[in-house]
């Protein structure tokens, strides 16, 4: 080992020794926005793990919409456990086609946390409103290089900040460890979409297409194993990292099937979203005529972009905080009560 001061360059050895000629290495990173002297026994891609999980960004995910808005249940996801969900199953594939782990969970960890206030409705809302749209993926990005930290970001390595950016689907990630978890991402959230829409009422078992689950199984489990298993054997001696077609079109058939009971506004679990997009466009358009009330009263830092400043703001709300200051500024506060 050489002694602690060589814990980061052992690992970087190993890596070098173990991984596949494809991962993405530690020691080949194309660096940080700001150079600052590595950490001497965390890896450049454990370091960023670290930063992730330690800012304020990814502790508000545990009070943020992944489906179901406000559910009453204690085991629905939020945006925080199905983070873990997909830093886990993109962890295990990676470990699988012996990429760079350390890499795939910083990634992971990190792809959701521009989400804004209840899911994609959220999301929908500043897209509309905020002059040049919003999304969640580039939202991201701006949070880890620029919000946290009190405006000078976690300065993460550029292989992390590309996975953050590159996860949604019509982005192709630079590294494999970015398409692990772009695969990751739809492996999770389609499983445990189904796993709560039916502790919701909202499917039954027997809903499920009966072509997809002699294809992926019968069980939460079962497809979730097949998928990673299929994603391995298929990627092995591949350039990418994808499915095989099989797999592939019964997980694409189950996304349909999700969309057209689950995710359109149509659906019961959808039922509150037209409230919570009021809610929202609400909030931005009165912070945009009231700017310095955000932040406790402090308003935006000087000199800088009122629309974007709302739109960081609104974003980065968690479900609840979103309601009390809804309620605070637009239902009557009850006499005697202090403001």
């Amino acid at each position: 080992m050489g002694g602690p001061d060589r814990v980061r360059e052992a690992t970087e050895e190993l890596e070098e020794r173990v991984l596949s000629p494809r991962a993405t290495l530690s020691s080949c990173s194309r660096g940080r926005l700001r150079p600052e002297p590595p950490c001497p026994v965390r890896t450049a891609f454990q370091r960023d793990r670290d930063r992730i999980i330690h800012s304020k960004a990814f502790r508000r995910l545990k009070h943020k919409t992944q489906v179901f808005i406000a559910p009453e249940g204690d085991h629905y996801r939020t945006r925080l456990t199905h983070t873990l969900e997909v830093a886990q199953i993109a962890r295990t594939i990676a470990r699988g086609l012996r990429l760079n782990e350390d890499l795939t969970e910083a990634i992971a960890l990190g792809h959701d946390l521009g989400h804004t206030p209840f899911g994609h409705a959220g999301e929908e809302v500043l897209q509309a409103l905020h002059p040049g749209g919003f999304r969640h993926n580039e939202q991201g990005l701006r949070v880890v290089d620029v919000l946290e930290n009190g405006g000078r970001g976690l300065n993460l390595t550029w292989e992390v900040r590309d996975g953050i950016l590159c996860h949604v689907p019509d982005r192709q990630p630079a590294t494999p460890e970015g398409q692990v978890v772009q695969l990751a991402d739809r492996i999770a959230f389609l499983n445990h979409d189904i796993d709560d829409a039916i502790r919701g009422g909202v499917l039954a078992p027997g809903d499920l297409p009966q072509s997809c689950l002699e294809v992926l199984g019968r069980t939460h489990s079962e497809r979730i194993a097949t998928m990673v298993r299929d994603v391995i054997a298929t990627s092995w001696e591949s350039d990418g990292v994808r499915m095989s077609p099989a797999v592939g079109e019964a997980t694409d058939e189950l996304h349909r099937f999700m969309f057209a009971r689950v995710y359109t506004e149509r659906a019961v679990a959808k039922r509150e979203e037209a409230k919570a997009r009021h809610l929202l466009e609400m909030l931005y358009r009165y912070y945009l005529d009231h700017p310095g009330e955000m932040y406790g009263g402090t308003g935006p830092p000087p000199g800088e972009d009122v629309a974007g400043a709302v739109r960081d703001y609104v974003a980065g709300m968690t479900d609840r905080f979103a309601i009390s200051q809804y309620c605070r500024l637009f239902l009557p506060a009850p006499w005697g009560r202090p403001l």
